[in-house]
């Protein structure tokens, strides 16, 4: 059986974009960054700088939602859907000159941080 490409099945799945003929439309993605804390951190104070960053992250064009994870192994996980990968990128290179975010990203251990971008095909709420 061949599997289609993520980006082909998720043009499949949206079956208005496709009458319409309409295959430039934006893919939604998940970003999921994967993550330790720098030791010695601690989580509630890290859940605080989270939510610190709240406004500047809505501002941003294409944010739709965001959900902060953390696993009993310690690693944490911080997902944000984004109406493109265009939004996600550009939105990145924005957030990195928000003063709300350096404290948020000074209790990340950098050298720990995978970041992917999978299409959204699929959600259920």
């Amino acid at each position: 059986m061949r599997m289609l490409p993520t980006l082909a099945l998720a043009v499949l799945l949206a079956p208005a974009d496709a009458a319409r003929g309409d295959t430039t439309a934006a893919i939604p993605v998940i970003e999921i960054v994967q993550f330790r804390l720098v030791p010695g951190s601690d989580p509630a104070v890290f859940i605080s700088l989270a939510q610190d960053t709240e406004a500047p992250l809505r501002r941003q064009p294409g944010f739709v939602s965001r959900r902060l994870v953390q696993g009993t192994d310690g690693n944490w996980t911080d997902i944000i859907e984004w109406t493109s990968l265009a939004a996600a990128t550009t939105a990145a290179a924005a957030i990195m000159a928000e003063p709300d975010f350096a404290p948020f990203g000074a209790a990340i251990d950098m050298t720990t941080v995978k970041m992917s971008h999978p299409a959204l095909v699929w959600r259920m709420d």
